[in-house]
């Protein structure tokens, strides 16, 4: 992955060159795809996610928007402390080298970041993971061999040294073929060595808890055993 920069005016980008020859600051935009036609699907979720067509195939574009009452006085500014600790950077940078370690997350494609002052705006487009649906959609339909699958898969997260602040089950993807992926890694981070995922698994099960089709106390158990 060939991690390449280039900014016009107050607005940088940075991209996986090995992935895409040409790029445009105008694909930060949703509206420039719905103007296209290139809108294969609305994913919704805070930063109403968008499924679009480029020529390196099917790619998820992600606004960075906040939630909570925060939004009703600022729904997409942030402090600008410098491009690369922009919230679209650190997560480009955090899933390649998640992706270059061979762990299940969406490969980044570009990232961006439009300042204005002492404000920015920005925007992340992801590779698209085919036929993948969240978690929450699976919960009736899952074996337990699906469950201990799951518990593997994070166990190699924690194990790399992840951590995820908002681990919940729309952010947990599974694909026709049973592959199981973490994605929308903002403001998460990754420590040199293991952590502790009781944290990150008591929040997960405190929302699976809302489910009847979830037996409580399972993925505890079995994360602890992977």
């Amino acid at each position: 992955m060939t991690a390449t920069e280039f900014q016009a005016g107050k607005t940088r980008i940075l991209y996986d060159a090995d992935r895409l020859t040409t790029v445009s600051f105008e694909w930060l935009q949703p509206a420039f795809w719905r103007m296209r036609g290139a809108v294969v699907a609305e994913l919704g979720g805070r930063g109403q996610a968008l499924a679009v067509t480029i020529e390196a195939g099917q790619a998820v574009l992600r606004p960075y928007l906040r939630g909570g009452w925060m939004a009703r006085l600022n729904r997409d500014r942030y402090l600008h402390l410098g491009y690369q600790r922009s919230r679209p950077f650190r997560e480009w940078h955090l899933l390649a080298r998640l992706h270059a370690a061979g762990l299940p997350v969406p490969r980044p494609l570009l990232a961006g970041s439009e300042r204005a002052g002492l404000i920015y705006r920005g925007a992340l487009l992801t590779r698209r993971i085919a036929d993948a649906l969240p978690l929450d959609q699976l919960l009736s339909v899952l074996t337990e061999a699906d469950w201990k699958e799951l518990a593997v898969t994070l166990q190699r997260f924690f194990g790399s040294g992840l951590v995820h602040p908002d681990l919940n089950p729309g952010n947990i993807l599974r694909d026709e073929a049973g592959n199981w992926y973490l994605i929308d890694l903002d403001r998460a981070t990754l420590r040199p060595g293991p952590v502790s995922p009781k944290p990150m698994i008591a929040r997960l099960e405190r929302a699976l808890k809302r489910s009847s089709h979830y037996p409580a106390g399972l993925l505890p158990g079995l994360v602890s055993s992977a």
